[in-house]
């Protein structure tokens, strides 16, 4: 054991002596910034020109909740209908919420690019800290980097929808998809890299092309589409999956909107980027859960209202509900188009700041030694202030695993369902050990507090997260088959026993779990 605290020491030193230290002073950001950065044992290395828009921006466009509410739709109206996707969506919302404050709490105390496994390295208990942070650590890096490749799928099958629209002799090829994945990620990549010093400016932009795209879509359906009767909005619960009970469809089909809403603890991966980040942060996570949570409800209602016959929008050849819902509602090839387009920009902005999310959280959890050939992903540039080496990483792991979906889209799918359950599980695990510090004592001094409601605010979250993390295993349909079987259980005990096995055989000797270097006295 002590050999290997050498090791870890050793190669810690190595590291942090050739990072390069920001001396920009106006990027570098507040008295605050400094004074957390040098309490968490971090050096200043990356530019912090992030402010309160460009972070809302950044979390509201990641996100997506809208236009991700319309794309993934086909899967609540099979289970719950569009009761089940009103109703369900607002308690989502609710349960997001409770999360969003906890992780938003936890940012203000610590707020790193590590995120969970940061602060699951200061709360936990002493003889569970290196082990359970490095796990969480684990888990939230292979999840935010599967849910890249899942979420530029869905741009590029969407880009193929389209096609199917304006030209049925068109086949969904699954090379197509392919390498509409792969120009999508380099195209994020591009902002990430090239143009990393006008992504703030990018995102602020791209926040108000979120907000004029909502009102464009939700005005064409309120004024050109046929309207269902509220009655049948708010009571209808569609059981097409077989289940046993109505109820059962219900939960069941929860799993839209909480895919919708997933990504409460994106904007934490930038913290060290964000200008006077224990408090700008909190409030834009906090913002763009009510903001984005808003719109996606508003959405939600008037999607159902305009649905027309289910049976048809369901079995559209274009693959989304919403594209036949569009067309059905112009008359237009060309207006379906445009309105289609609009969530094609939109998802695809989200990939810009996805890419920035998981190259982060890639970065931070290398310079910890968490991974295979850290140093070499840990390191910064000195001139370009980015982790491009884990920007570069994040655009392989995309690329390779779209090539799974030449093969198999049934594979390609029961992989990327694997990002949210991955997800989910950190925010479990480090809200369930913020619960045990807040019980053992008081937390450190934070600018963002949620005083008296703060333990309910984590049960509740935690009660909520154990909920739909059990469905997030449940099939779509009953009896499956392997296509229609959810491989989520097999994938995500795959991920966790590969990373068993990499703790014990290497990973052990080397990772140095941030508390290590946390001096709050």
């Amino acid at each position: 054991m002590a050999k290997s605290q050498t090791m870890v020491s050793s190669l810690d030193q190595e590291r942090h002596s050739s990072d390069p230290v920001h001396t920009d002073k106006e990027n570098r950001g507040t008295d605050d910034d400094d004074r957390m950065m040098r309490m968490m044992g971090k050096k200043q290395v990356l530019n912090r020109n992030f402010r309160f828009i460009s972070t809302l921006g950044f979390a509201c466009t990641l996100m997506s909740t809208w236009e991700i509410e319309l794309a993934s739709s086909l899967f609540g109206l099979l289970d719950g209908g569009t009761a089940g996707l009103v109703w369900g969506y607002l308690i989502c919302w609710v349960g997001y919420c409770l999360v969003f404050a906890s992780i938003a709490e936890m940012a203000s105390i610590s707020p790193t690019s590590g995120g969970q496994y940061h602060w699951v390295s200061e709360f936990a208990p002493q003889g569970y800290q290196r082990f359970l942070s490095w796990l969480v650590g684990w888990i939230s890096v292979l999840g935010w980097q599967i849910g890249l490749a899942s979420l530029t799928f869905i741009v590029g099958t969407v880009i193929q929808g389209l096609i199917v629209l304006n030209d049925e002799t068109y086949i969904f090829e699954r090379w197509h998809g392919t390498l509409l994945v792969i120009a999508i990620v380099l195209f994020a990549i591009i902002f990430n890299s090239l143009l990393a010093s006008k992504l703030p400016m990018v995102e602020g932009i791209v926040l108000i092309v979120h907000i004029l795209g909502f009102f464009t879509v939700l005005i064409t359906l309120w004024v050109l589409s046929p309207r269902s009767s509220a009655s049948e909005v708010f009571g209808t619960i569609t059981n097409s999956g077989g289940w046993s009970s109505n109820g059962l469809s219900f939960m069941v089909g929860i799993l839209t909107p909480v895919y919708t809403l997933l990504g409460a603890d994106s904007a934490v991966h930038m913290s060290e980027e964000i200008k006077d980040a224990s408090l700008t942060l909190p409030r834009a996570i906090m913002t763009s859960a009510f903001f984005n949570g808003l719109l996606g409800w508003v959405m939600t209602i008037t999607f159902c209202f305009c649905l027309g016959d289910l049976s048809s929008i369901l079995e559209s050849p274009t693959g989304y509900p919403f594209i036949q819902v569009f067309y059905n509602s112009t008359g237009s090839y060309a207006g379906a188009s445009v309105l289609t387009a609009l969530i094609i920009v939109n998802i695809t902005s989200a990939c810009i700041s996805t890419v920035a999310t998981v190259s982060r959280q890639t970065w931070a959890f290398a310079r910890d030694n968490g991974l295979p050939m850290s140093s070499t992903i840990a390191h910064v540039k000195p001139g370009w202030n980015i982790p491009l080496n884990a920007v570069l990483l994040t655009l392989a792991i995309t690329c390779l695993l779209s090539l799974i979906n030449i093969g198999s889209t049934v594979a390609f799918n029961a992989i990327g369902s694997a990002a949210l359950v991955s997800i989910l599980s950190t925010y479990f695990i480090s809200i369930s050990i913020l619960i045990f510090a807040r019980l053992r004592g008081p937390l450190p001094p934070h600018r963002w507090d949620l005083g008296k409601l703060g333990l309910p605010i984590n049960i509740g979250a935690v009660a909520w997260l154990v909920t739909v993390w059990v469905f997030c295993f449940f099939p779509l349909a009953t009896p499956t088959t392997p296509q229609t079987m959810n491989w989520n259980c097999v994938i995500y005990g795959g991920l966790v026993i590969i990373g068993l096995v990499y703790w014990f055989v290497w990973g052990r000797r080397f990772y140095r779990p941030p508390v290590f270097d946390v001096k709050r006295d």
